[in-house]
Formats: C-alpha cells, sequence, structure tokens
C-alpha cells in the first residue's frame, strides 16, 4: 500500500492533493498546526484519512510529530503562511515564522522522514510564482518562494537517491477567492498564452508527474499557463 502525506493538507491545494491520493486508494495522511482542523480536514478527505497536528513554525516538535508515520512514499509539502510584509511597518516576528515554515521547518520534516522513506519515495516541495513576480506586500513570501528553489538542490542531493522537486503556482483560477470571478477580471488570466489561469486540478496533475517520473530530479516547476513570458 502506498503510503502518501501531505503537509498541509488543511489548505486548498493540500487538501485537493490529500483527495487525489486517497481516490486511487492510497494511506492517506494529511497535517495541520492543530488536532482538531488536522482531523477535520483528514474526516472532510474521506474515510481512514489519518490527521497529524505539525507544526512547522515550532520546528524543534517536528521530530515528535511525525513518530507515529512508519514509512513514507510520496511526501508533499504545500504549508505556508504567505501574510503580507512590507518593509513600511516591517513586522520581524511574523518574517521569521514564514521563513522558518517554509525553509526550516520543510526541511527539517524531510530531515526526519527520510529514514522512513520507501526505495522509490520521492518529496514536492510548494513554491510560488511570487519567487518571479514580487507584489506589494511579498517581501517575505518572494523570498522563501526563492529559498525553495535553492533547497531542492541541496535537498536532492542529501537524500539521493531519492528526488525532490519544487512547484510553484500562478494564482489558481478556480480557487475559492477567484472562481466566482469573471476570467476577465482575474489577475493577468488573460495575459496567459491559455487565456486563462491554471486550475487546481492542473496542479495536482503537476504534482503527481513529478512524483512518479523518475528522470525528473532538483527542477523547479512553473506552472502558470506562461504568464511570465508574455511580462
Amino acid at each position: 500500500m502506498t503510503t502518501s502525506l501531505v503537509v498541509g493538507g488543511s489548505g486548498f491545494l493540500g487538501h485537493a492533493i490529500a483527495e487525489h491520493f486517497a481516490g486511487r486508494g492510497d494511506t492517506v495522511i494529511v497535517t495541520g498546526r492543530d488536532k482538531a482542523g488536522a482531523e477535520a480536514a483528514a474526516a472532510r478527505i474521506g474515510p481512514g484519512v489519518r490527521g497529524l497536528a505539525v507544526d512547522l513554525s515550532a520546528p524543534e516538535t517536528i521530530e515528535a510529530a511525525f513518530a507515529e508515520v512508519e514509512s513514507v512514499d510520496n511526501l508533499v509539502l504545500t504549508a505556508s503562511d504567505p501574510t503580507p510584509v512590507t518593509l513600511d511597518g516591517f513586522d520581524t516576528t511574523q518574517a521569521i515564522k514564514a521563513i522558518t515554515i517554509k525553509l526550516v521547518g520543510y526541511a527539517e520534516t524531510v530531515r526526519v522522514l527520510s529514514p522512513r522513506f520507501t526505495p522509490a519515495a520521492a518529496v514536492v516541495l510548494f513554491g510560488g510564482l511570487a519567487k518571479e513576480r514580487p507584489y506589494p506586500g511579498s517581501t517575505m513570501v518572494t523570498t522563501f518562494n526563492g529559498g525553495i528553489s535553492g533547497l531542492i538542490k541541496t535537498l536532492a542531493r542529501e537524500i539521493a537517491p531519492h528526488r525532490v522537486n519544487a512547484i510553484h503556482p500562478g494564482i489558481v483560477g478556480d480557487s475559492p477567492k477567484w472562481a466566482p470571478v469573471p476570467v476577465e477580471q482575474q489577475p493577468g488570466a488573460l495575459r496567459t498564452p491559455i487565456g486563462r489561469l491554471v486550475t487546481k486540478s492542473e496542479v495536482v496533475g503537476a504534482v503527481d508527474f513529478l512524483l512518479t517520473n523518475g528522470g525528473v530530479n532538483a527542477v523547479d516547476l512553473t506552472l502558470d499557463g506562461g504568464f511570465l513570458i508574455t511580462n
């Protein structure tokens, strides 16, 4: 039985990825920052899905939080704290938390779980298009998404022969925030060569590709419908 673990499985994309794994019959584990949230997300995804409380902003607690996980075939890390932070009124506490979750927390999770990887196990880390397209308030989001690109390169050496890749989605057009908005009013949608934003199912499919294609390693996959080439 394949065991798939989604860190941040209570979020929009993490939840969709976990649903995909559960739908094909995997043993699925999802995490949230607290027990109640993680277990509620697991229940929404389906029977038999486990929810674990894992707080990546407290890296010293990660090892104990994953103590019950015996083996991992697919590890997907989607957790993030994208709270806007600008230099004007810089909130150092929030900035440190955001960086800790995405870089220290991601690295510690891989370190803790890698001894339990099955022979063909693979890892996908979530970044985002903000690493190439900063926006007002993205000071830390742009920084930690750029850091993901460096992290996959060193992890690919550290956990070899296991593979690790990153996906950097743009705005997802059928997310709860943007689905009610007409395509012509969605940010940048009509400036992509495909004439729309990417979809949830396309993100899920791209994650599955990164996990299953054995020749893809230490790669940053941008999923934006070609938006970057038009700007």
